[in-house]
Order: C-alpha cells, then sequence, then structure tokens
C-alpha cells in the first residue's frame, strides 16, 4: 500500500501483533484510557432507536425487528463510537452522528484523548475488528461476543490530535472517491444485468427475426407473437414429473446421499449434507428436465441423476431443450399465481396451466436457445469483470484504511486536492 505514498521517517516495534511496527512519534495507550465506557440506560421512547451497521449508526427503521427491551437500551450521544459486540455482526459499528439509543449487546464509548473522525476509521478498520473479535467468549465455535471488560485493554497506536484529524481528513476524501468508484460500477453491473435479461426476454417472446408478421396472442403479459408461433398451455408441451416422488425412510436416504447432486430452491448444491435429507420426501429427476421453483418465477435445467427437494415442479420438455424451456419459463410473472401467505406455492396446476408462446419449429427453438447462450456468456463476462473490478476497489479502499490509522504510510503532508 505504500506505493503512492512515502512510510515516517522511523518506526518502532509496538509489540503488539495487530499493530506490528508504528511511527516513533505515536504512543501506546489502552483503549481505556482513550475512551470512557456510556453505560446509561435509556428509553427508546425519551431516546430515538439507533442500529449499528456496517454502514454506520443510523436511524433505526420503521419496520425493523423491534424487541421488547425499548425501556432498556444504551444512550448514544454525537460522537460516540458504537460497536456490536457479537461477532455475526462483525463490521457493525461507527461514530453517531446522532442522539438516540442502541440495544444492550453493543458497546458504546464516549472519547476523551481521540478524534471521533479518527476513531471512526480505527475502530472500524479491518485489523482493530478482527483484534476486537479475537477478545470475544462465547458458546458457538461462531458465535461470541465481547465484553467491554475485555475490549479496554486492546492497545491503539495514538498519533497527536492535529494528526489524527489530518489522518481522517485523508481518508474522508480518498475512501469518498473510492465509494463513487463501486457506485458507479455497481450500477453498470445491474444495468448489464437488465440488458441481458431484456435480450432473453425479446428472444422467448418475439424472436429473432425483427421483420416477421405478428399476431395477438390472446395473453396479457405475451402482447404479440410472431404469426407462426404456437400459444397453448405449458402443459402440452412440457410433461410434469412431480409424481415421482418417491418417499425414503432416513436410512435409506443416508444411503443415497452421496450419489446424486442436490438440487435446492436457487440450484445445484454440490456438496451434500445430512440435513439436506431430512425432509419426508425427496425427488429423483431425470436428465434434461427443468425444475421450477414453487414460490418465484425461478427455473433452471437439470441434467443427470439428482435428488430435488420439495419447494420445486419438475418439468420434461417433449423436445429436450431444458435450457431453452428454463429461460421461457423464468420471464414468466407467476405473482398472482402464488397463493398461500405463510408459505407462498405455485401448485403444480397453476404451472400446468400458464400460457406459454414458442417456436412450432424445433430448430427456431434451438436457434434462440444456441442465440441467447452466446449473449448471455458475453453479458456474463461484463459483469465478471466488473465484479472483480468492485472486489480490487473494496479491497484497496480497506488496505487504505488500515494502513493510514496504523501508521504505515504517512499522510502529514497530503492536500485535497
Amino acid at each position: 500500500m505504500t506505493g503512492r505514498y512515502n512510510e515516517y521517517p522511523e518506526y518502532k516495534d509496538s509489540g503488539v501483533e495487530w499493530l506490528g511496527n508504528v511511527p516513533m512519534s505515536w504512543e501506546l495507550s489502552r483503549i481505556g484510557g482513550v475512551f470512557e465506557e456510556r453505560r446509561e440506560k435509556v428509553s427508546d421512547k425519551d431516546f430515538s432507536a439507533l442500529s449499528v451497521t456496517k454502514n454506520g449508526i443510523v436511524p433505526q427503521l420503521d419496520n425493523a425487528a423491534k424487541t421488547d427491551a425499548g425501556d432498556n437500551r444504551k444512550k448514544v450521544c454525537v460522537d460516540d463510537f458504537v460497536i456490536n459486540s457479537r461477532s455475526d455482526r462483525k463490521g457493525s459499528s461507527g461514530t453517531s452522528n446522532l442522539n438516540g439509543s442502541v440495544s444492550l449487546i453493543s458497546i458504546v464509548l464516549t472519547p476523551k484523548s481521540i478524534t471521533p473522525s479518527f476513531a471512526n476509521h480505527l475502530l472500524r478498520s479491518y485489523p482493530f475488528q478482527n483484534e476486537f473479535y479475537r477478545y470475544g467468549k462465547g458458546i458457538h465455535a461462531d458465535l461470541w461476543s465481547t465484553n467491554y471488560s475485555e475490549m479496554k485493554n486492546i492497545l491503539l497506536a495514538m498519533p497527536s490530535k492535529q494528526e489524527q484529524q489530518k489522518i481522517a481528513n485523508f481518508l474522508d476524501h480518498e475512501t469518498t472517491k473510492i465509494d463513487i468508484l463501486i457506485t458507479k460500477q455497481e450500477k453498470l453491473i445491474e444495468l448489464l444485468k437488465e440488458k441481458r435479461q431484456a435480450v432473453i426476454s425479446h428472444a422467448v417472446t418475439k424472436g429473432l427475426n425483427c421483420d416477421a408478421p405478428m399476431k395477438d396472442s390472446g395473453v396479457e403479459w405475451l402482447g404479440e407473437v410472431p404469426e407462426h408461433w404456437k400459444v397453448c398451455a405449458i402443459k402440452r408441451q412440457l410433461k410434469s414429473l412431480d409424481f415421482k416422488r418417491i418417499p425414503l425412510s432416513s436410512d435409506e436416504r443416508g444411503k443415497r446421499s452421496g450419489k446424486y447432486r442436490y438440487y435446492g430452491a436457487s440450484g445445484v448444491i454440490d456438496h451434500i449434507d445430512d440435513f439436506i435429507f431430512d425432509e419426508p420426501t425427496v425427488l429423483i429427476g431425470e436428465d434434461g428436465a427443468n425444475l421450477v421453483n414453487r414460490s418465484t418465477p425461478l427455473a433452471f435445467s437439470a441434467y443427470g441423476q439428482y435428488w430435488v427437494n420439495n419447494h420445486a415442479h419438475i418439468l420434461s420438455p417433449n423436445d429436450g431443450l431444458a435450457n431453452y424451456w428454463a429461460e421461457v419459463i423464468e420471464i414468466i410473472d407467476i405473482t398472482p399465481l402464488v397463493s398461500g401467505s405463510a408459505q407462498p406455492k405455485f401448485t403444480a396446476e397453476a404451472l400446468n396451466n400458464l400460457k406459454i408462446t414458442f417456436p412450432s419449429s424445433i430448430e427456431e427453438r434451438k436457434t434462440i436457445e444456441d442465440y441467447i447462450s452466446n449473449n448471455k456468456k458475453k453479458y456474463d463476462k461484463l459483469m465478471d469483470k466488473g465484479n472483480k473490478q468492485v472486489a480490487l476497489l473494496k479491497e484497496r479502499k480497506i488496505a487504505l484504511i488500515s494502513a493510514a490509522v496504523t501508521g504505515k504510510i504517512d499522510v502529514r503532508h497530503w492536500q485535497e486536492q
């Protein structure tokens, strides 16, 4: 990370693993020496409820999950630093710009000899977060909490107040620029997704010939379709295999568990765990079938022998073009056809009676399938490139913050440009 930036002239060994070597002029201080813990209990009726998120401290949304502890919360004042003590909320912290209250699971720190904006970057940095949760205790390997009694003993490397502010200004400016670039890349990825879906939708409802004569499909969501295409219920073209449900005992499920791939609600799960086979019934599908999620318009093709859970319908296309029919099914808005609220279901009857359109010719369907496949590869390649760029920018942001708050780069002479 030192590439663009100079290092400090002299360093010393901090004796602290997470800090490493620190600038000679920086002083080591324990958290308990630069912060005071705020433990005042208040009600969210008097002090508005705040949420401790990975984006910092924000007003609690009206639809956020509420507890019965509204009268038993911790007071937060402007410039306090708040961190969620639970390891499964790693990264949820920040310096508050608001007065309010947070749940008791959070630790609230009032700055004594540390600049709030510097504290925000230091205590949200990747190295500090790892150090903080290393002090945690709990009964689960993947869930524990860090108490203030342990946190207060963590050592920090502290520059002068003036230098703290300089580092904070530098990071505010530089991370904002990185965030803008990330946002632009994410918007581009979303546009590519929309374009990719538009290409697929047009291909399976209008075909590839822009000059083909059109006719009214008689189906509202389809509108006009090519004159030579068919319009009929799915069951006329794809056979339901839902009847292939095979009840198996737990012993039988265990014996067969490692032999087949498993398909869940969102696609193939390569690594099969025992919990998957706790269901009383499973499905064994046929090669080249389509699996349709029972609660969302998600369809995908499945090949070879496989397990399927009870959240999917199985359809076998007459022409064997499973990939083509997966694209046809996935563009259908099944929301009006989903019944139930607690556990929404898309019934086999509703699925089989759905109206679809498709070319009469298998050759034309195959041509469209190939066209979609080629375009998906093109857009996926562009989106993959964008996602890699976002990942690199996020890594750069983490590295820049870590380097600045631990003194690995010297920004004392930095000027905003």
